[in-house]
């Protein structure tokens, strides 16, 4: 079982959209509601809850919601934009990852506060309407509001993970102005939401409802959200919840994990590339082929501080000096590195739709092309490298069709390590912590880690790095950690650069990269603080 925003539930929308939709944008900013629309049937009012589905969608990967259009990874050393010209999947994650000041009150692509507001707004109009107008029974009333209550913490969540502290709404405002709440206060709104949900939403919906937020789906989320407020004890409880239901396990095949409807799969968003809701996260980063052009293929790739990252298939980790310095007369050791690293990254020599990767200067299958040597890199790579994890690899016609392969925004193998994250930080036994860790690394076959207390915690954090590599965990998860400004700083990003079979280690940055510390919490913008009289810009953006 798992979470999916059902398509037909799309189809049978079809008329109603554009009604349901200018009923939301109709009402005024007060807290009048039309009376005349979708209470007459529970069809209607489940329509109108459909809409709160696509949220899963507006913040995940493949829309590249959390950073207006660019992956969060391009704001850490596992992931780099080729394209060298400032815009969206271009080089505007690299302005924010180099320069100090980029961020400001008016421009953030990382702000996510409009966003919020409006769909919180939509939410709590339902929310009202359902309390004036809804006759049905209690139980009816109570599964509605909790799958809406669902969505509000799943939407306040992302901007308490921004800011200390929001505007908390729980009803439609009666004004412009309305103070901030604070980090704790928001927090506390958000644990309440997901508390109702678990209590009030079925642990498995029947099949005319299949798709629809559970309360085991709820406490997923909820281990998630709690590490983000280190809320230990009910992230642990949460993920617990979710392993005692036994609904859930880790796929045998790790390149499977993240392909969506099956036993791993959690909460996920499902595409059509025809008569449904598609994407175009294809188009962006998979690899394009000699016989296969497209002309904005492979616009983002890993970097060599990833590949790196992964273990020897034993659990020891690879010395990578010789390559560095240019004394190894060798391939890269690409066939000792474990799994997860050839389901994550193709590489040079690896194979993808069939064809033998060169990736290389003078390569046919994969164009290697130094960063900053062109405005834009279509169909290269300036790290020797392409993005295999997340593509779907049975998508040939880029040209004509969008891509259909399923988000996967939470899955078991994250609530594993949320529950051992908690677990350590609750200082519970060993044995516990690390044994939760290891149920995901012995699905790929390594050995077991028994280090403890900060080693541990040094370990985790790469097997986490691996195992959600490329899912939007990995910036988020260094800013709530507050070590973003330790290892994010006076660094830059590598790759090879490959010619008649030679690796040559290259610089793919042109500057150091930098993360400035006041920027763990982001600024409140410049129209929020304009036109709410009881809103403050932080001091530090001031």
């Amino acid at each position: 079982m798992k979470t999916t925003y059902k398509f037909m539930a799309i189809a049978l929308l079809g008329a109603s959209l554009t009604s349901c939709n200018d009923w939301l944008d109709g009402v005024d900013n007060t807290s009048k509601v039309v009376e005349d629309v979708t209470w007459d049937t529970e069809a209607h009012v489940d329509m109108q809850v459909n809409q709160f589905y696509t949220y899963i969608n507006s913040w995940g990967f493949f829309a590249g919601g959390e950073f207006g259009g660019n992956l969060t990874e391009a704001l850490c050393d596992v992931f780099k934009y080729n394209h060298s010209v400032l815009g969206v999947r271009c080089s505007q994650a690299y302005q924010y990852a180099t320069q100090y000041n980029y961020m400001s009150p008016n421009q953030n692509s990382l702000s996510g506060w409009s966003s919020v507001y409006t769909q919180v707004r939509y939410i709590n109009q339902f929310l009202t309407g359902m309390k004036r107008f809804s006759t049905f029974s209690d139980e009816l009333n109570a599964q509605w509001e909790a799958q809406a209550r669902f969505f509000r913490a799943y939407v306040y969540f992302h901007l308490a993970k921004r800011y200390d502290g929001g505007i908390i709404y729980d009803s439609l405002p009666e004004g412009t102005d309305k103070a901030m709440s604070s980090a704790e206060e928001l927090w506390d709104f958000i644990e309440a939401d997901l508390d109702f949900a678990i209590a009030n939403l079925p642990e498995k919906w029947d099949a005319a409802h299949t798709g629809r937020i559970d309360a085991i789906m709820a406490q997923a989320f909820k281990s998630r959200a709690m590490l983000f407020a280190e809320r230990w004890q009910s992230a642990y409880d949460a993920a617990e919840a979710v392993v005692q239901s036994k609904r859930y396990s880790l796929t045998p095949s790790y390149a499977n994990s993240w392909k969506g409807s099956n036993s791993e799969s959690i909460i996920q968003y499902e595409y059509r590339a025809l008569n449904g809701p598609s994407n175009s996260f294809d188009q962006y980063y998979a690899p394009v082929l000699a016989n296969n052009p497209f002309s904005t293929g492979s616009c983002g790739v890993p970097t060599q501080e990833m590949v790196e990252t992964f273990e020897a298939k034993d659990g020891s980790k690879i010395d990578w000096t010789p390559w560095h310095d240019g004394t190894a007369t060798t391939t890269p050791p690409y066939d000792q590195l474990e799994p997860r690293f050839a389901a994550t990254v193709v590489y040079p020599g690896s194979k993808w739709q069939g064809a033998v990767m060169d990736n290389s200067v003078d390569g046919v299958n994969g164009v290697f092309q130094a960063y900053g040597d062109g405005a834009y890199l279509w169909n290269k790579t300036c790290t020797g490298y392409f993005l295999r994890k997340l593509v779907d690899e049975s998508h040939t016609d880029l040209l004509n069709t969008n891509g259909s392969q399923t988000m996967v925004v939470l899955r078991y193998a994250e609530v594993l390590l949320n529950m051992a994250e908690a677990a350590y930080r609750l200082h519970k036994s060993p044995d516990e912590y690390q044994g939760l860790m290891n149920q995901v690394r012995a699905r790929v076959g390594l050995p077991a880690k028994t280090t403890t207390n900060e080693a541990w915690f040094a370990d985790y954090r790469r097997e986490r790095k691996v195992e959600l590599s490329y899912e939007n965990h990995l910036y988020w998860d260094m800013r709530r950690w507050r070590l973003a400004d330790v290892e994010y700083n006076n660094y830059r990003c590598h790759g090879f650069r490959i010619e008649n079979g030679e690796y040559e280690y290259v610089e793919v940055d042109l500057n150091d990269r930098v993360f400035n510390p006041k920027t763990y919490v982001f600024p409140i913008p410049y129209s929020e603080v304009v036109n709410n009289n009881l809103v403050n810009q932080y001091p530090q953006w001031q």
